[in-house]
């Protein structure tokens, strides 16, 4: 029998070792992304779990002055980092109360208690990044839809944050009433 040596030294490509490169950038300009008007501010998804595979989001979140962010809570699966464009934010992490002024970043790992507000008599902007993302937008939607009702419904609050891995420190304190 006689063996064609050329068949058997004929090496196929592993797929497993070859990168596809594609461009899946996405750029968001000042003013771009979906605005979720909401009451004291505004919610702007810039880079949501669709785009990012569920691994980053990126929010832009404008606060009039004396909105509350978030009473103190954590997250049990994500960390959360703050970078303040505009104005002064009120964050709070532990015991700790911080004032951050544009320029500031902070970085709140879970399992941190944390809340944030704008206690300033001038408008607060800032950049919220969630990691991972988690389908955050879903929270951001939800939310719209309770702080734009015409009464605020404690249980539905509550039970939003608990399905998005937001956790009161004080289920009693958790309701976003106007900042001091």
């Amino acid at each position: 029998m006689v063996c064609d040596v050329s068949l058997i030294m004929t090496k196929t490509k592993n797929p497993f070792l070859e990168d596809v490169l594609e461009d899946k950038a996405a750029i968001f300009a000042p003013g771009q992304g979906e605005v979720l008007p909401i009451k004291g501010g505004s919610i702007t998804l810039k880079i949501t779990s669709a785009i990012s595979n569920n691994q980053i989001g990126v929010y832009e979140i404008a606060l009039e002055p004396g909105t509350i962010g978030a009473q103190l809570h954590f997250h049990r699966y994500m960390d959360e980092t703050f970078i303040v464009a505009e104005g002064t934010l009120t964050v709070t992490h532990g015991r700790i109360e911080a004032k951050a002024a544009a320029g500031s970043v902070i970085y709140v790992p879970r399992f941190t208690p944390h809340a944030f507000a704008n206690r300033s008599d001038r408008r607060a902007v800032l950049n919220l990044i969630f990691n991972p993302a988690q389908n955050r937008e879903g929270f951001f939607f939800g939310l719209q839809r309770i702080l734009n009702a015409e009464k605020l419904d404690q249980q539905e609050f509550l039970a939003l944050y608990e399905k998005y891995d937001s956790f009161p420190v004080d289920p009693k304190t958790m309701l976003p009433i106007k900042a001091a």
